[in-house]
């Protein structure tokens, strides 16, 4: 198919239509779909500066493999924007992130081009070296499998344990790189420093390549040997170039760096190497937020800008010097004051010092905050490490990643009952970012752990006074959770105090019904009990703060005096605080019935937190009708 429109993209709905231009139209593609994704995202905020990254790779993999049968399988997902435009749905792309709309990150569930779930880092290897073993089993060995990983991720365990086993089962799994030196953050590590150095002729790799195939032609070579040619062929080029190969020394063949935004050398790499046999690796430097100049200079404030001025670049911001301060950065000011006055206590954060708002650490103490990168695990571990030694870290992970280091929470930190403060972030439903960005889990996956203290706060008030506490109270591991976005105070710089731990605080007074909330979710729940008091409803209401060791005077006070009881919790019904509840009433031969409000047994959609929580019946309305209702 050619054109002499200067509107190719309107006329491509799916990858076959890409495949029927001609190589030369694929730099305007290219052009078309970054300006779409400007335009888009202008007004419709997303996933930015990795999506223009990664635009003429998206339309090289497209335009070289034949998907949906060939697999393409995303890392994270922040960059496949352009891939979901290509694959039938750009006329849905207004929708994306909204509730009821397309996904922000890949998804089987929403096309059958999406390959795997994205949404956390350093899968892709793993999940592809499957397909590719698959379809060796299957005998599919047409079928190509591709990998798209980016240079944050791939220091990832993950993705190591997947690079470790590519080369020990047959497959033909190619693993693209994508380096553009950034995570949201730059980059940290060794492993970066050495990607930014490597450098491998493309003239050499094309004459082994045409050797290669010389030698199989007479028989000279054969698959069973060439794993030791390739090892001695690795010896020599690391002697003469002073510099060794990590993916060769792990028996998987690498191409590379090439311009990661010359979409035609791209397609012609791809070509020379798909037909390869075995595992092999492409490395593409490209730049985050490339084509877009403001985005080029600042990929981080441009990881997810929000809404901007697509002609100026500036982005649009509302006034919020009269809102209530975001959680994230009560905590990261607040463990600056307590650093001052504690030269103990150390932050520890896996690549999202901006996000958690771990840079107000590092900008006072820089020698005792540490980004260990994309790597949950570590971090936990690392963090016991330093506790075994006297330090006190403050470990700050969201909620979502936090699940990656579950083994490490219980057999590095609290089986030796360290002194470990874990510091959830975006803790509860989370909005747009969907089903694998909300922190659902952790009040119930913490709650079976001996030796954890798990707390969360009302307001921003009792945030600063159980950090306070958790610093000066040794009793092993303290997690203590919040949401994201926005607390309720204004006022919000409080003398910190020392909390008991344990120990809840009643707010009202009520004859009725009791209801026991934790967490910023208490907030909604008094506005609810204000429209149920219009009802002649007597509301009492119990802001619990601890989960665990939970408030049992408080337990017994209301098991004895209420025969109907709610539990209100930002989290999964099946195993949380109002479990806990049940099971305290059980164990002490109370018998009021117990209604209870969170996150239902199944993966909650994306959208705006109002509209999640009107789904999942916990917003203020909804919390009111029940407490007005008969039951």
């Amino acid at each position: 198919m050619t054109t002499e429109t200067n509107d190719i993209l309107s006329l491509i709905n799916t990858p076959d239509d890409l495949r029927k231009l001609d190589i030369s139209q694929l730099p305007q593609v290219c052009n078309e779909l970054r300006k779409f994704i400007i335009d888009e995202l202008s007004h419709n905020p997303g996933h930015f500066a990795s999506s223009l990254g990664a635009i003429e790779l998206t339309v090289a993999l497209h335009y070289t493999f034949k998907t949906p049968y060939d697999r393409i399988v995303w890392d994270v997902g922040h960059q496949a924007y352009s891939h979901k435009i290509l694959t039938g749905r750009k006329n849905k792309f207004c929708t994306n992130r909204k509730f009821k709309g397309l996904s922000g990150f890949p998804t089987p569930l929403e096309s059958e081009f999406d390959t795997f779930t994205a949404g956390h880092a350093s899968n892709s290897i793993s999940a592809a070296l499957g397909m590719a073993v698959a379809a060796n089993l299957k005998n599919e060995e047409d079928r190509k499998v591709v990998a798209v990983i980016g240079d944050a991720s791939i220091s990832g365990g993950l993705a190591f344990e997947g690079l470790n086993n590519a080369s020990t089962n047959p497959n033909n799994l190619l693993i693209i790189l994508n380096d553009n030196d950034m995570a949201i953050d730059h980059n940290v590590g060794a492993l970066n420093d050495y990607l930014v150095h490597i450098t491998t002729s493309p003239r050499y790799n094309r004459m082994r390549y045409k050797l290669y195939l010389l030698l199989r032609k007479y028989g000279l070579i054969s698959e069973a040997a060439k794993g030791s040619i390739l090892r001695f062929n690795n010896s020599i080029k690391a002697l003469i170039s002073k510099r060794q190969n990590i993916f060769e020394g792990l028996n998987i063949r690498y191409f590379g760096p090439i311009d990661g935004h010359d979409v035609n050398s791209i397609v012609r790499v791809l070509n020379d190497i798909k037909e390869m046999k075995g595992p092999k690796i492409l490395h593409l430097r490209t730049i985050k937020g490339k084509g877009y100049s403001p985005a080029e200079k600042s990929a981080t404030e441009w990881h997810a800008p929000g809404k901007f001025d697509k002609d100026t670049g500036i982005r649009i911001k509302t006034d919020t010097s009269n809102l209530p301060p975001l959680f994230q950065d009560v905590f990261g000011e607040t463990l600056v004051e307590l650093a001052r006055n504690n030269e103990k206590i150390v932050g520890i954060t896996p690549a999202m010092p901006t996000g958690c708002s771990m840079t107000y650490m590092m900008q006072e103490f820089p020698q005792r905050t540490f980004d260990v990168g994309i790597a949950e695990e570590h971090a936990v571990t690392f963090s016991g490490g330093l506790a075994k030694e006297g330090l006190l870290p403050y470990c700050n992970i969201y909620s979502t990643f936090m699940q990656r280091a579950y083994d490490q929470i219980i057999h590095d930190v609290a089986i030796q009952n360290l002194h470990v403060i874990f510091c959830i972030d975006r803790a509860g439903l989370v909005g747009e970012d969907g089903v694998t960005h909300h922190g659902a889990f952790d009040l119930a996956y913490l709650r079976c752990i001996p030796n954890m203290t798990i707390a969360s706060p009302m307001n921003e008030h009792y945030l600063r006074h159980l950090m306070f506490t958790a610093q000066a109270q040794n009793t092993g591991a303290f997690a203590i959770r919040y949401p994201r976005g926005r607390g309720v105070l204004t006022n919000w710089k409080c003398q910190p105090e020392m909390l008991k731990i344990g120990k809840g605080r009643k707010l009202n007074d009520g004859k009725d019904i009791a209801v026991l909330s934790i967490g910023p979710i208490g907030n909604n729940v008094q506005n609810a009990i204000k429209k149920a008091t219009e009802k002649d409803i007597s509301v009492a209401h119990y802001d619990m703060i601890f989960l665990k060791p939970i408030d049992t005077e408080i337990l017994h006070e209301i098991g004895s005096n209420y025969s109907r009881i709610v539990t209100v919790e930002d989290g999964v019904l099946n195993g949380g605080f109002g479990s806990a509840v049940i099971e305290f009433m059980a164990d002490n031969g109370y018998t009021p019935k117990i209604k209870r409000i969170g996150i239902p047994d199944r993966f909650i959609e994306h959208g705006s937190i109002l509209e999640l929580r009107e789904l999942c019946h916990m917003d203020d309305d909804s919390i009111a009708r029940l407490l007005v209702s008969e039951w």
